[in-house]
């Protein structure tokens, strides 16, 4: 599980430093899909950088709680449905894409409030 999560955090890093990059670069050609890039590798490299505070902390542990675990699970979900449907429709202009984005931003909220529970349960 946290070799899974840690090559989850490698790519949404990636390819967030890969999005932030191209966007800058369509920044004048493509105003709309440079923001979707931007908004992407933002909340990826920020949500990447949270599931290695999670994989920290599950490492501390003999067996990482529950909580701990739905909350690494749905921070590697909210990457892969948020992040990259966005790099997916600035880039293909496919609105499917768009559509996926929303449950991406669900499974960041519920990896927040997991995290939350799991600082306030005792182990």
């Amino acid at each position: 599980m946290i070799r899974i999560w840690l090559a989850a955090t490698a790519l949404g890093g990636f390819l967030s430093v890969g999005a932030g990059a191209v966007a800058a670069h369509l920044a004048s050609g493509d105003p709309r899909g440079a923001e979707l890039l931007r908004t992407g590798a933002l909340y990826g490299m920020v949500h990447a950088a949270a599931l290695t505070a999670v994989v920290a902390m599950a490492g501390h542990r003999d067996r990482p709680g529950r909580l701990l675990i739905v909350a690494g699970w749905c921070f590697v979900g909210g990457i892969a449905l948020f992040s990259f449907s966005l790099f997916a429709l600035a880039l293909t202009g496919i609105a499917l894409f768009g559509r996926i984005t929303p449950f991406g931003g669900v499974s960041f909220l519920l990896g927040w409030a997991t995290l939350g529970l799991a600082a306030l349960c005792r182990h």
